[in-house]
């Protein structure tokens, strides 16, 4: 049986990856001139990144996976949180889109989920946090959730042929002006908590202290549901052998 390659997650924050890395019992390890993350799920070797936050870290990070990795991935697959675009769905519902746009560039991607179910809507990946004014105009185009780093990975696993998915679930609303630019400011580009920037929110805020708690719990169930069905979507795929 010829080697298909590892089942790659990638995440853009620690915290996406956390329930994978418990669930699956991964290890520590380096890639390329990174850190990474080793194991496997039901005999299929896996590896795993956390690139940071934004399209221009999220190429580096699927570039060095895609170079380091001997043999090349089966399936790259995101995983993590996204902003829902309206006031309905409910925050954590999953995100199967049809389409993932490259905002900047208006560069479109098929996306294919790896059970072969229906998919809805567009995906929007922006390097910027959107403002409110701009997403009338987005779900015209029907856009049902934001996010900074799907386009750029699957640019990359495109030009490689390597398949890819992505398995977000919704943790915030970009209507509702919970995540201006001050709360996105209170993590680092790598995804990890800024702990002073966050004190000085909360000396500035103190009224908003339960909405951040409130965020925080979302995001908490987000990334587990997004863990839970990506873990799923794998266990029911069988890769084609070249």
């Amino acid at each position: 049986m010829p080697d298909l390659g590892p089942v790659a997650f990638v995440c853009a924050m620690p915290m996406e990856l956390t329930p994978l890395r418990k669930r699956l019992g991964l290890r520590r390890t380096t890639l390329g001139d990174g850190p990474a993350y080793e194991g496997t799920l039901d005999g299929r070797p896996v590896v795993a990144i956390v690139t940071g936050m934004g399209p221009a870290l999220a190429t580096a990070g699927i570039e060095r996976l895609l170079d380091a990795a001997s043999p090349a991935p089966a399936v790259v697959v995101v995983v993590g949180i996204t902003g829902a675009v309206d006031d309905a769905t409910p925050l954590g519902t999953l995100v199967r889109p049809a389409r993932v746009i490259e905002g900047a560039s208006g560069r479109q991607h098929v996306h294919e989920p790896l059970d072969g179910g229906e998919t809805r809507g567009v995906l929007w990946t922006t390097d910027a946090m959107t403002p409110a004014a701009d997403l009338p105009a987005l779900r015209e185009q029907g856009v049902v959730a934001l996010d900074m780093e799907t386009a750029a990975i699957a640019q990359a696993c495109e030009a490689r042929g390597i398949r890819w998915t992505v398995v977000r679930a919704y943790s915030d609303r970009a209507t509702d002006g919970s995540v201006d630019d001050d709360v996105f400011h209170l993590a680092h580009q790598d995804g990890t908590p800024d702990p002073k920037a966050v004190l000085r929110y909360v000396v500035r805020h103190p009224g908003r202290i339960p909405g951040l708690v409130r965020m925080g719990r979302e995001a908490d169930r987000a990334r587990r549901r997004a863990a839970d069905a990506a873990l799923a979507a794998v266990a029911g795929f069988t890769p084609a052998a070249s």
